[in-house]
């Protein structure tokens, strides 16, 4: 399987760490691209119309793009334990999606500096996309504490992600300043494999 990959995306990174779970590492071969909204770059516009990462290629030819539908994949191929059945099914189907919203508020106010010129930069919509995932924060400490513990899900990696992101692109934010609940499970979090081996090197 072929994966591309820009090494600073969240939703990449949830991928290679859902692969890390589910032993899949080594069966999927990483192709690293750039850009951004306004310049494709070396995006794979030619299988991903939408010219966005993760995008895979499974080992029937088959593309498979957004970061839920192949990490879905990847954890049916391999009959993995990512999207536990049973009563918390959506309870953990929607912290996923949780993690997700985060990461697109977050990428958001990272384009809006780095992509606008900064004559237009919208300040109103950078705090705007901050109280989103402000507001998710407090949510998952009083919903979701429960989901963060037993073997590893996509939804912890999704949060997991998230919350790296965080630190890798608006660390002056400070998310964990009245969060130690979640900052207590993210740090312990960190130290997994999935989380440890895919960490954002640019």
């Amino acid at each position: 399987m072929q994966l591309y990959y820009a090494d600073a995306s969240p939703y990449a990174r949830k991928v290679r760490a859902c692969a890390v779970v589910l032993g899949l590492s080594d069966k999927i071969e990483i192709i690293d691209v750039t850009g951004t909204p306004v310049n494709t770059g070396s995006m794979p516009v030619d299988v991903n119309p939408l010219g966005k990462v993760p995008c895979l290629v499974t080992d029937r030819d088959e593309v498979i793009y957004d970061s839920r539908v192949i990490t879905a994949y990847l954890n049916a191929s391999v009959n993995g334990t990512l999207y536990p059945e049973g009563q918390d099914k959506w309870s953990k189907l929607t912290l996923e999606a949780t993690g997700e919203g985060m990461m697109d508020a977050a990428l958001s106010m990272v384009y809006e500096k780095r992509v606008r010129p900064a004559e237009i930069v919208f300040d109103d919509w950078i705090e705007g996309q901050w109280t989103k995932i402000a507001r998710a924060l407090v949510e998952i400490e009083k919903r979701w504490v429960d989901d963060l513990s037993g073997s590893i899900t996509a939804a912890q990696i999704a949060l997991g992600c998230a919350l790296g992101y965080l630190d890798f692109r608006l660390d002056d934010r400070n998310w964990r300043d009245g969060h130690k609940t979640l900052a207590a499970w993210y740090e312990e979090f960190s130290k997994t494999d999935a989380m440890a081996l895919t960490a954002p090197q640019g």
